[in-house]
Order: C-alpha cells, then sequence, then structure tokens
C-alpha cells in the first residue's frame, strides 16, 4: 500500500492569493528543469500521475500544491535554469517563490540534482536563498546511470561540498534506488504517511 494513500492535486498558483491556507506544513521540491522532480515526487507518493512529467524542460510553470493528508502538503516549484517560457512569464516566478519562503507551513525543501553533474552554481544559489535554519535534503537523482563505485563517489563528493548545509541520499525514480529514505524523510518532516 501507498506510503503517502490520500495523496492529491490541491492547486496550481500563479499568484500568492492562491495558495493553500499558511497552516499545517508543506515541503517544496527544487531543482533544475529536467531533473525529474515530478519524477521524484510521484515515486515518493507512489502516484505515477500525480505530477506531470515531460521531456520538455520547462513545463512546470507555477507552483504546484499536492495534499498527502489534511494540512500537509508538498509544492512543486517551476525549474530553474532553463528560459523555455516568455520572459514575463519568468519574471513572476520568483516574487512566487519568494512568498513560499516567507510561509510558516515551509517545513523544509527537497533539491533534485542531477547525480551525474552535481551541484552546481544554480543549485548553490538555491541552497544561499534557502533560510540558514530550514531543512534541506538533496535528492542525487537518475542515480541508475551510475555505476556502484562512481555513485558512492558521487554522494561522498556532494556531502563534502554540503559541509553539513543539508543531507544527501542517491535516488532513482526508475530504479527505485532510495525512495523508501526520502519517504522517510518527507514523513518526517510533515508527520505523516507511516508505514501500514
Amino acid at each position: 500500500m501507498s506510503r503517502f494513500p490520500d495523496a492529491c492535486f490541491l492547486v496550481s498558483a500563479a499568484a500568492p492569493a492562491q495558495f493553500p491556507a499558511d497552516c499545517g506544513s508543506e515541503v517544496a521540491f527544487a531543482g533544475r528543469s529536467n531533473v525529474g522532480k515530478s519524477s521524484a515526487i510521484n515515486a515518493i507518493t507512489q502516484r505515477r500521475g500525480l505530477a506531470r512529467t515531460s521531456k520538455t524542460p520547462g513545463r512546470t510553470r507555477l507552483l504546484n500544491f499536492f495534499q498527502l493528508a489534511p494540512a500537509k502538503r508538498l509544492v512543486d516549484l517551476p525549474g530553474y535554469g532553463y528560459a523555455a517560457g516568455p520572459a514575463a512569464e519568468r519574471r513572476t516566478w520568483l516574487p512566487l517563490i519568494e512568498s513560499l519562503r516567507a510561509r510558516a507551513s515551509l517545513a523544509g525543501l527537497f533539491l533534485i540534482v542531477d547525480s551525474r553533474r552535481g551541484l552546481t552554481a544554480a543549485d548553490e544559489g538555491l541552497l544561499e536563498w534557502l533560510p540558514s535554519a530550514q531543512r534541506l535534503h538533496v535528492l542525487l537523482s537518475k542515480a541508475d546511470k551510475l555505476g556502484r563505485g562512481e555513485a558512492a563517489r558521487v554522494l561522498r563528493a556532494t556531502t563534502a561540498q554540503l559541509d553539513g548545509r543539508a543531507t544527501a541520499q542517491l535516488f532513482s525514480a526508475l530504479a527505485g534506488t532510495g525512495v523508501q529514505e526520502a519517504q522517510e524523510t518527507l514523513a518526517a518532516w510533515l508527520g505523516v504517511g507511516r508505514a501500514r
């Protein structure tokens, strides 16, 4: 049975006024465009079509909220590092994300990073943007593309680069690598999803 059996789409927000009420707790998912955020959300929630996936970078252009339990939410953020959307639309993303950062209900952030590329300058910018007291967990996605030794080396290097600012793990939505560990982290932060 799914760890999060009640997971469902809640709302796509184009403005802070469309956000759900700032109560309970929520965890945001961020990362470069086409890094696998939506696939990670689907694998962790064990819901194949919960978050829409696309091979086209920059498809997520709004803040998409998903409810896992009453007042317990995930937020899928627009990918960064890709400029496919109209410039005026891209300019609306930053105020949206700034408004999210100010919410009392934000319990932490999952940063999705392609394990073959490691932390980029854009990822480091996001780390600096997040308040220092905020919880951060890095999913090194597409780990199935690496050999065992290379995957272990990437995890060690990323952990060293993070230098205590975040936790990190290997992850593959395709192979199921690290899904249970990510579920445990998410469940602990939100206080939901106990195994049944």
